[in-house]
């Protein structure tokens, strides 16, 4: 049996697996980085609720990862099993990068800012459960990978 197990470690060695590199998990992670890049987007605009002329921001992510996905359909799709291929087909492997847009339209106050207080910090919390979900996810798929990899519960 310890045979079959050291030749078994010495294939997946030999393969180089990358457990963390698939689609469901990097859209994760890129989540995750752009709840963070979020949290300081919203931050800022609450340090300056009471800056004359101050235009709040916000972060997109959310919407251009629905964009870069598509419309649902299944397309046809390459695989690529080295960098330097051309990838055919989908876009869904590849991962949009989190916008910071300003909005110039708007005006809540006479000195011409507008940051609404109570909307921002409603958006912080929001923004707060949303962090806490996504790493639950990666805890979950992590400790899964580890209860596969370790044959127990």
């Amino acid at each position: 049996m310890n045979t079959l197990i050291k030749i078994f470690k010495a294939k997946v060695v030999k393969r180089k697996v990358k457990l963390l590199n698939g689609a469901a998990f990097g859209r994760m992670e890129a989540a995750l980085y752009a709840a963070e890049s979020r949290q300081r987007v919203i931050s800022n605009n609450i340090a300056n609720a009471e800056t004359p002329y101050f235009k709040r921001s916000e972060l997109v992510f959310e919407e251009l990862l629905e964009q870069s996905m598509g419309d649902g359909q299944k397309r046809l799709s390459g695989r690529t099993t080295d960098a330097r291929h051309i990838p055919i087909g989908s876009n869904a492997a590849r991962l949009p990068a989190s916008q910071v847009v300003t909005d110039q339209s708007t005006s809540m106050n006479n000195n011409k800012n507008n940051v609404d207080i109570d909307r921002e910090m409603a958006l912080l919390a929001k923004n707060q459960l949303s962090y806490n979900f996504y790493i639950q996810q990666i805890n979950h798929e992590l400790k899964m990978m580890r209860t596969g990899i370790e044959g127990r519960a």
